[in-house]
């Protein structure tokens, strides 16, 4: 009887979801209310964790209580220091949880509403959580060791070589992207910046009372750190209304991109206790909140899906950015299902906080199904628009042009949607509080719109569009810095393990010169490639974000190559399918769009078409009038030729990793190689209490 009230409640939870899932999936010719998708996705979500992660944590890795972690054994106060188990989620899950979920699948919804959907949900299950979960457990088990160093010590020294170079090249593109998201959230935007900006002395008071005044007061000081941060969205507002203050902080993106560099910086070499922990965790609950908040919005105003199921730009013809949808739907949503990035995270400032291994699970596996959570609910506030006010958001000003004019007739010509006027589009952005919402790429203010719109119905009126959407917009800015500032400093811990083989003391993360030259180094590399998205007419997103994609994805083949070593390693290759499945598809997908973008013949889509094109437009003066300059175009050709390059480099990398890695699996299970892990021994812990 007890086994069958413990099936029953699951059986229940997988009819729903397979119901609700099959309504959404089968409708056609008429709106769907956004309900049924997010009821789909919680179901699908419970039934992993509950049955999926439990191979990982007890028929893989067997996580034990009684073991002590890095973070116990290695204590140094900066970088290995034990953290409350729901500080160490707050961390993590805002540390992976940056553009990702935000952008990719509202970028992706030019597709329609449900290529995205099913990717995300059935990702990351399958995918995404596991290689999260495996790759922290793995890095757990070797006090704290990066994904380059495992792979090295796990595959080979070529391999392990070929992985650290490739995994900061890609370190450097990732960071990239989510900084220029920002800018572009944030540019001329005074109400956003200055409420951004205050979350920095908000974090750094929380740290020094955490650690100095009230030590363990974790509830109380949280609930300081949420009172003082709705204090800075008001703000914001007040100095966006100043006639003396808005001009001040009204800031270009070459400026904002410049701050966020210094910021990076900052967050890179200061104690991990003092701005990266306590900003991480406050943002974390923020961002479940805000979450939850949308999820019960979504539940009480029951909103239709306006975007079609599947729209006629799957052909790859679409605005926002080009290609077919397959394989780009499966590049630009991400983070949503599986992101290589995170397993950085995974291996680089998480296992050397964690507590007790058995809180991997809740960490690893939990966290990205959360995150998820967060595509789906970012993928209905887009899908909840009017597709021709999406449109006019996201797409550059090459295709609709600079005014609510043209814009709006040229979303008409395409004749696929309700037709809109110019009046709605200026009418939209007054109701926010901005001066336009025209091409502004990237998909924040886009989602941001969705978000007020749902919210100002539950709560406010229309006349709480603008409140909505700057909280939104501070929201989604804060999901992103959490992650650059994590990746910063995880990039960082790389460089000194690369730079380490050529001058040790570069190597010892305990030496602070290193420290500051490693960080400025990284931040100066991705500083780069920010300000060349900056400076993009076409906007950076229509050419940065595939190749984010691209490498993202290439990362997390690097990291299922390893956690698939380390679980054959240990015995258990029976349980190897867990990670070998998603490896396989990422594998296809990534090589289809890396050589598209590398190689195909569209000049919207191929970095060396689009260099070809430029090229002749410079020797037949004919540039388009978004080039201004015969400077600018020489720029972009220099760009896309540096993509071409970094693209092709990322392929050839994850060849030799995926080969070697092949070849290591076949010599362990066939026996002509001994299983030599680099697993550190048993050691019981001193720690008492959870």
């Amino acid at each position: 009887m007890t086994r069958l009230t413990n099936v029953l409640p699951w059986v229940g939870v997988s009819a729903v979801g397979a119901g609700a899932l099959a309504y959404v999936a089968i409708n056609r010719g008429e709106t769907i209310s956004a309900a049924w998708l997010l009821t789909a996705a919680i179901c699908i979500y419970l039934i992993g964790y509950r049955f999926y992660s439990r191979i990982i944590s007890h028929d893989i890795f067997g996580l034990d209580a009684n073991r002590a972690t890095p973070a116990e054994r290695l204590e140094d106060g900066r970088d290995y220091v034990p953290t409350n188990k729901w500080v160490t989620f707050g961390h993590h899950f805002a540390a992976i949880a940056g553009p990702g979920p935000l952008v990719g699948p509202t970028l992706a919804a030019q597709f329609g509403f449900l290529p995205g959907a099913l990717w995300i949900v059935v990702g990351v299950v399958l995918g995404g959580a596991v290689q999260d979960f495996v790759i922290l457990c793995a890095s757990i088990r070797r006090d704290g060791k990066s994904l380059g160093q495992m792979a090295k010590e796990e595959i080979g020294t070529v391999a392990g070589a070929t992985a650290l170079i490739a995994v900061l090249g890609i370190m450097i593109i990732l960071i990239s992207v989510l900084a220029l998201v920002v800018v572009n959230a944030l540019r001329d935007s005074p109400w956003g910046t200055v409420t951004i900006l205050l979350t920095i002395p908000i974090a750094l008071f929380m740290g020094l009372y955490m650690r100095y005044l009230r030590p363990g007061a974790v509830l109380e000081t949280t609930a300081i750190g949420l009172v003082m941060l709705a204090l800075s969205l008001y703000a914001g507002k007040w100095v966006s209304e100043s006639a003396t203050w808005a001009p001040v902080f009204t800031l270009s993106g070459t400026t904002l991109a410049w701050g966020i560099m210094v910021y990076g910086f900052a967050a890179s070499v200061l104690p991990v206790w003092l701005l990266l922990a306590p900003r991480d965790y406050l943002s974390a609950f923020v961002k479940i909140g805000v979450v939850l908040a949308l999820g019960i919005g979504i539940i009480v105003v029951l909103p239709p899906l306006e975007m079609p199921a599947v729209t006629k730009f799957i052909d790859g013809t679409g605005p926002v950015f080009a290609g077919k949808l397959f394989p780009f739907c499966f590049v630009t949503i991400a983070c949503g299902a599986i992101s290589g990035f995170h397993a950085l995270i995974s291996s680089g400032t998480t296992p050397k906080i964690i507590r007790r291994e058995p809180d991997a699970r809740l960490i690893g596996y939990g966290s990205m199904l959360t995150e998820s959570l967060v595509a789906i609910m970012a993928l209905v506030a887009a899908c909840v628009l009017t597709p021709g006010i999406y449109f006019a958001i996201n797409s550059p000003v090459s295709v609709i042009g600079a005014t609510a004019v043209s814009a709006a007739d040229t979303i008409n010509s395409w004749a696929l949607f309700k037709p809109i006027t110019a009046a709605e589009l200026e009418l939209l952005a007054q109701q926010v509080g901005e001066n336009s919402l025209l091409s502004r790429t990237g998909g924040a203010p886009s989602l941001a719109v969705g978000m007020a719109h749902l919210f100002s119905q539950a709560l406010g009126g229309e006349g709480a569009m603008a409140l909505w959407y700057h909280f939104a917009i501070m929201f989604e800015a804060l999901f992103i810095l959490t992650t650059l500032d994590a990746g910063t400093r995880v990039g960082r811990f790389m460089l000194q393990d690369l730079l380490g083989n050529v001058y040790k003391p570069l190597g010892r993360v305990s030496w602070y010169p290193a420290v500051l030259f490693t960080s400025a180094i990284f931040v100066a590399m991705w500083g780069y490639f920010l300000y060349q998205g900056v400076t993009d007419p076409l906007g950076g997103i229509n050419s940065l974000w595939p190749l984010f994609g691209i490498s993202n994805q290439l990362l997390a083949t690097v990291a299922l190559c390893v956690g698939t070593t380390i679980i054959i390693k240990m015995g258990k290759a029976k349980y190897a399918f867990v990670t070998i499945i998603p490896l396989v598809w990422l594998v296809i997908v990534t090589a289809s769009a890396g050589l598209l973008k590398i190689f195909s013949s569209d000049p919207k889509l191929g970095f060396l078409s689009h260099a070809a094109m430029l090229k002749e437009q410079i020797a037949t003066n004919t540039l388009p009038a978004n080039i201004k300059t015969v400077e600018a175009a020489q720029r972009m050709i220099f760009n896309d030729n540096l993509d071409a390059g970094v693209a092709a480099f990322f392929l050839v990398a994850v060849v030799v990793i995926l080969g070697a890695s092949i070849r290591e699996w076949l010599a362990v299970i066939n026996g002509r190689k001994a299983a030599v892990s680099s697993e550190v021994p048993f050691q019981q812990t001193q720690l008492t209490g959870a």
